[in-house]
């Protein structure tokens, strides 16, 4: 079978790798010339995702270029504790979450997938797809085209193949969040603890902090404005400013910034409606093309459909595909629904005002130390590399 991907970021990269696994041949086809890039900051993996990158043969490299956080505080604005709870896994489960930067998990995927053979092209951008019976034509600027028997399209929220296949599926629009990111000196002096996730609901916004390998501290700054900020100077000291500003009545997150050497891009977050069309004969949506979810499972949502489409492909050849296509939608999207249900509430809570936020916070204290363990088993305790497809 030969298989075409767009994109080459973390949904892109594990696809091509994990149907090279099958023995397809893959080309992967990347708009930017370097397409691990300055974007984003930090991103998490949780253990679904980390069990995922393990079937892949990339967990060890990937936790050595991380930070491994068995624990999830999270805090009120004036600092009170509203819960303790292991960060991204089940309780017993020894597997700890990851937290690495986007450009490192990328650069790690993508070299795995060229080292098991498939040929990956930077620099260009799709411009056209077209089904035909019995293969998929790509189109890219200057008149080059190419045919397969599958099109895996991983081009992320903005995908140009999702509107492809549907005109008239939804469209991103901005959540109400922007985010702030950098790194801060002297951990140790800041008495932030070596593997902790932090996240504290501050009066404009989440804060999220954590002690890297390296003694520095990775912070973002998911800041809530119903109007969406121009990014016309996205990185720099008048972003850093704005935001210590913001913060400057919460402690922790205002010594944090105070001790910033260092900011990345500011990212818009944006949400997506419910896709209905994942597939046609020849062409699939993954990752965010298909479900940006957010809440710390983008990543491993990623991984998660990469090894569910190599599942639902396994023994099939060409003909097979169309079946195979309606066989990994029925088996991701009960799953991926109940998560996005799930980072909505989690989206919202970041923009909760001063009344919600104390309620919020008192609901918090109640249910984290009861009930978090359990209502998240079906999320950090699904094991992708095992799932079958039927």
């Amino acid at each position: 079978m030969r298989v075409i991907v767009i994109g080459a970021g973390v949904a892109g990269s594990a696809a091509a790798l994990a149907l090279r696994h099958l023995g397809a041949e893959v080309t992967v086809y990347e708009a930017y010339a370097d397409p691990a890039g300055d974007v984003g900051s930090f991103i998490s993996l949780a253990a679904n995702g980390l069990r995922g990158l393990e079937a892949l043969g990339c967990l060890p490299r990937v936790q050595r270029l991380g930070v491994a956080l068995p624990r999830q505080r999270m805090w009120s604005a004036s600092g009170r504790l509203l819960g303790d709870v292991p960060r991204g896994r089940r309780a017993d489960d020894p597997l700890h979450s990851v937290t690495l930067m986007r450009g490192a998990l990328v650069e790690t995927l993508r070299a795995a997938a060229a080292e098991a053979g498939a040929e990956i092209v930077t620099g260009e951008r799709l411009t056209g797809v077209t089904e035909t019976p019995g293969a998929v034509t790509a189109g890219f600027p200057g008149g080059r085209r190419d045919s397969a028997d599958l099109l895996v399209a991983a081009d992320g929220i903005w995908s140009l193949v999702r509107g492809a296949l549907d005109p008239a599926a939804p469209r991103p629009r901005y959540a109400g969040l922007y985010c702030v990111s950098g790194v801060s000196a002297d951990a140790r002096g800041l008495g932030v603890e070596p593997g902790v996730f932090n996240m504290t609901f501050a009066r404009n916004g989440a804060f999220i902090h954590l002690a890297a390998d390296d003694g520095t501290v990775w912070w973002s700054a998911q800041i809530a404005d119903p109007r969406q900020p121009r990014l016309d100077d996205a990185v720099g000291a008048g972003w850093l400013r704005d935001t210590a500003a913001l913060y400057r009545r919460e402690p922790v997150p205002s010594a944090v910034l105070a001790a910033a050497v260092g900011t990345h891009p500011t990212v818009l977050m944006h949400t997506l409606g419910p896709v209905p069309t994942w597939y046609g004969d020849r062409t699939v949506l993954i990752g965010d093309a298909a479900h940006p979810v957010g809440a710390g499972q983008g990543a491993s949502m990623a991984v998660e459909d990469a090894l569910a489409l190599a599942a639902a492909l396994r023994g099939q050849g060409p003909s097979g595909v169309p079946g195979a296509l309606a066989r990994y939608d029925a088996a991701r999207r009960p799953r991926v629904t109940r998560l996005l249900g799930a980072a909505r509430d989690n989206r919202e809570a970041k923009k909760a005002g001063p009344v919600a936020r104390r309620a919020q916070a008192a609901a918090m204290r109640l249910f984290l130390p009861l009930f978090y363990d359990r209502s998240t088993a079906w999320l950090h305790g699904h094991d992708p590399a095992t799932a079958v497809v039927e």
